[in-house]
Formats: C-alpha cells, sequence, structure tokens
C-alpha cells in the first residue's frame, strides 16, 4: 500500500521580514513634499504586517518638540488583541538613524520570539526624509548585516529632488528600492500562503491609492 504525501508547504522568499516607520509625524505634515501619499504606503504596509503577522518598529524623531506619529497610522500602531503584527513600543530619538539601542533591542526580540529565526532581518522602510533618517538608518541596517528594502513609493523629503539622489545612493550601498506592492506579493512568495487571499485583497482595495500615490511620488 503506498503511502500518501503531504505536498510540500509554500516556500514564502523572506525568512525574518520585519518593518521599519520612520519619523512620520506631524509637525513634517506640512513640509514633506507629498506627505500624504507617503502615509498612504505606509497604512498599506502596516496593514500587510496585520495579515502577515510581523513584527513592526517605530521611531519619533525629538517628540517634545516635533510631535507624535501621524494619527493616520495610530490604530495601525496598536497592538490588536486578535493577534495580528507585532507592534513594539514607539522610540524615541535624537539620533536621525532609526539604528540606536532600543530598536536593535526589540530586532533581537524579534528573533528570539521566533523558533526559525535565524540570520539577518529583512527591514522594510518606511518614512522620512529619504535622505537623511532614511538614508542613515539603511546605511547602519546594512553595517550590522541585515538586509534592507526601501519602498519608493513610501518615503520622501522635504525637498523632492533630495527623493531620487537618496535612493540612487542607498541602490549604490547595497539597499533594494521598490515598492509596497512588489515588497507585498515578495513577503508572501507563493499563491499557497495562507494570507494571499487577504493580500490580494488588500491590493485591491488600495489599487487607486497605489496608482495614485506612484504618479506623485515616483
Amino acid at each position: 500500500m503506498s503511502m500518501s504525501s503531504q505536498p510540500p508547504a509554500p516556500q514564502r522568499r523572506f525568512k525574518r521580514p520585519v518593518v521599519f516607520v520612520c519619523d512620520i509625524q506631524d509637525k513634517f505634515r506640512t513640509t514633506i513634499w507629498n506627505f500624504d501619499k507617503m502615509v498612504l504606503t505606509a497604512a498599506k504596509v502596516l496593514r500587510a504586517a496585520h495579515i502577515l503577522r510581523l513584527p513592526v518598529h517605530t521611531t519619533t524623531q525629538n517628540r517634545a518638540r516635533l510631535g507624535d506619529t501621524v494619527p493616520e497610522l495610530a490604530a495601525l500602531l496598536t497592538p490588536r488583541a486578535d493577534g495580528g503584527a507585532l507592534v513594539h513600543p514607539p522610540v524615541d530619538k535624537t539620533r536621525f538613524s532609526m539604528w540606536v539601542p532600543e530598536v536593535a533591542a526589540q530586532l533581537t526580540s524579534d528573533a528570539d520570539a521566533k523558533a526559525d529565526a535565524d540570520g539577518p532581518a529583512e527591514v522594510i522602510l518606511v518614512g522620512i526624509e529619504a535622505h537623511i533618517c532614511v538614508t542613515q538608518t539603511a546605511l547602519d541596517l546594512l553595517a550590522n548585516g541585515h538586509k534592507v528594502y526601501v519602498l519608493a513609493d513610501g518615503v520622501s523629503s522635504c525637498n523632492r529632488e533630495e527623493v531620487g539622489v537618496a535612493l540612487a545612493r542607498l541602490r549604490a550601498e547595497g539597499v533594494t528600492v521598490t515598492t509596497s506592492e512588489s515588497v507585498m506579493y515578495e513577503l508572501m512568495g507563493d499563491a499557497k500562503v495562507a494570507e494571499f487571499k487577504q493580500i490580494v485583497g488588500l491590493v485591491k482595495d488600495t489599487s487607486a491609492q497605489t496608482r495614485d500615490v506612484l504618479q506623485s511620488l515616483l
């Protein structure tokens, strides 16, 4: 009698994905080029993080002077009783890079909580400013052995001309510059993953926004 075998589990392309949200604060709303478009991408990525149960790390830059993270993201940066993303408490900083000891410790705790989390983290990075805090965060993550995916539709700066220069530099340094929709499908890697229908639903729900954001920011 032949033994029936289980089909192989779908292969995810990322082994240790996390989301970094860099300094998306109210004080910057009127100074950052296409700020509201960038926030839409951050919200979409955070919704995907909840579906896929990814760790989320958030920073503010000098919160006492520059305020909290924007209210549009507040619910998505709150841990859910029914599971969802592993949302860490926000870390306030004065250093431009998000790679501060508190965030590094959070990233270590992510790995400790996951039995098969081995090797570098794959950090999906959104926020501001592209040429300052995002750039320095990405460079520090690379220097510490992690992989970095900066979303071109999820970063901005006060002056739009800075963004392209920053992304070109980051590519040259070894960062992967991609888009939110691309990275969401790469997070799955296979249409057989359990979250496929939810992610596809999210893509459909935000398709008009995605088109608008891409045309505005890119």
